[in-house]
């Protein structure tokens, strides 16, 4: 049976206070849009229909993709209004329309697969959450008052009387109906309430009184319906989001020092016996093998770490995009390091405080510990870089490349002017500027000749 999927994204948010769209904010590194966009991948729609209203062109700029059609609601005048811009674009009469909020972003597919398959292109499914204060949601009010009656009617927030107001199951604004009973209830809309808006929660009356089946199923919990009107209300479901994630890994067997002090904005995945300590952050597609320990205050992107390496504290990896950095195993890096996208090191690398790699290889014990810079360089196995050293890699037009071969040794304070390549074995005399090509085993010092005055006095203040 024909699915169609209506994510509503019209809203301008006025309580967020912000310039930026509602639905374009982000939780765990999303936009909230995106989550439910991705969301309904799973549900093989035969469209994804988002209704852009409010600042259209950028959210339609930052969603849009194949499937994804967009509809305007210009001006916004209610949900039911915004269905009503929708019906073009539902041709068919047969099946079953879904739809959701695109500032609800922790729907759960298994959660919108029930209200579908409860549907079935007959029913109206409505999907309902009872709460201890339900203020701002729409009320279900069921036949008889009982909590399994038939659902008659939603009465919104703002137009219930204080009878109906202490009703605790609250309607979601999520739903699924059968797409050509939708498309006429919606062309029957009045505005005739305290908002002047059209109400889409007015349909329920009419399916009743043409006996369609209503049917409310409430959300498995809370969290998944929750919706974004403000700061706080964001705030509140990212700390619910994260630790929703942190329990996750926990019952896997990953350790987190404390999982209320975690983020993860992308995917991480673990091996057995990982640690992570507090306030690290993990972005894009993150993998840590097996016993990877992470220190305090990490921040990792797009990278993959090997089994058995320690990132020490205050370490920044930001491979760019997927697979962007390398570590191998048992390698030690940071405290205070930094790997930048093409960054790929070796087992048993060790990258030490204050020392940045970009679009750099490190073969198997090589070593940088102390305020360096590797950057476009190939090294060999094995290699000790010496603190203060540096590859000069930009001649102000272009990129060069620096190849320094196993085991060779760089004193402090050196300067590899790209293009050179350092032979397997050689030695740079500490403070030494490179230009030129250093042969294997050679030792090599450029440096300005030692001068010692005797007798000289430094200069005195004239008082």
């Amino acid at each position: 049976m024909a699915l169609n999927i209506v994510i509503m994204a019209a809203g301008k948010g006025t309580r967020m206070k912000s310039a930026l769209p509602k639905v374009l904010h982000k939780l765990a590194g999303r936009s909230l849009l995106r989550h439910v966009l991705d969301m309904t991948q799973g549900l093989q729609a035969q469209r994804n229909v988002v209704i852009t209203g409010h600042g259209a062109e950028a959210v339609e700029a930052a969603v849009a993709g194949p499937g994804v059609q967009f509809v305007r609601q210009m001006p916004q005048l209610g949900t039911g209004h915004a269905i009503q811009q929708a019906v073009p674009a539902l041709p068919e009469d047969e099946g079953t329309t879904l739809i959701l909020n695109g500032d609800v972003p922790l729907i759960k597919q298994a959660t919108a697969q029930a209200l579908v398959q409860a549907c079935d292109g007959k029913a109206l499914v409505l999907l309902t959450i009872h709460l201890s204060d339900p203020t701002g949601y729409g009320r279900i009010v069921r036949q008889g008052g009982q909590a399994d009656g038939n659902v008659l009617a939603i009465v919104e927030h703002k137009d219930a009387s204080a009878e109906q107001r202490a009703i605790r199951e609250g309607y979601t604004g999520m739903m699924a109906a059968p797409t050509g009973a939708l498309k006429r209830w919606v062309s029957q809309l009045k505005n005739e309430n305290a908002q002047g808006e059209y109400y889409l929660t007015d349909i329920v009356a009419m399916a009743v009184a043409e006996g369609v089946p209503v049917l409310g199923i409430a959300a498995p919990n809370e969290t998944e319906v929750l919706g974004v009107n403000s700061p706080v209300q964001l705030a509140d479901l990212e700390r619910r989001f994260q630790l929703e994630q942190a329990e996750t890994l926990l019952e896997a067997g990953v350790r987190l020092a404390d999982p209320r002090r975690f983020d993860v904005r992308g995917t991480l995945s673990c091996g057995q016996d990982v640690e992570i300590d507090v306030n690290c952050v993990f972005e894009g597609t993150v993998v840590l093998g097996d016993n990877v320990r992470i220190g305090a205050n990490c921040v990792i992107r797009n990278a993959s770490i090997g089994a058995g390496t320690r990132i020490h504290e205050f370490t920044h990896i930001d491979g760019e995009k997927a697979g962007g950095a390398q570590v191998g195993a048992g390698a030690l890096i940071g405290p205070f390091a930094r790997l930048r996208p093409g960054a790929d090191l070796g087992d048993e690398v060790h990258i030490g405080n204050f020392v940045e790699v970009k679009n750099s290889s490190l073969a198997k014990g090589a070593k940088a510990n102390h305020l360096a810079y590797l950057g476009d360089a190939t090294v060999g196995e094995r290699v000790n870089y010496g603190a203060g050293s540096i590859t000069a890699n930009y001649d102000g037009a272009n990129k060069h490349r620096t190849v320094i071969g196993a085991d060779v040794h760089v004193g402090s304070n050196c300067v590899l002017i790209a293009p050179v390549e350092i032979g397997a074995g050689a030695t740079i005399g500490g403070g030494s500027t490179i230009t030129k090509p250093v042969a294997a085993g050679e030792l090599s010092v450029a440096r300005g000749k030692q001068v010692a005055i005797a007798g000289w006095s430094r200069p005195l203040k004239k008082r």
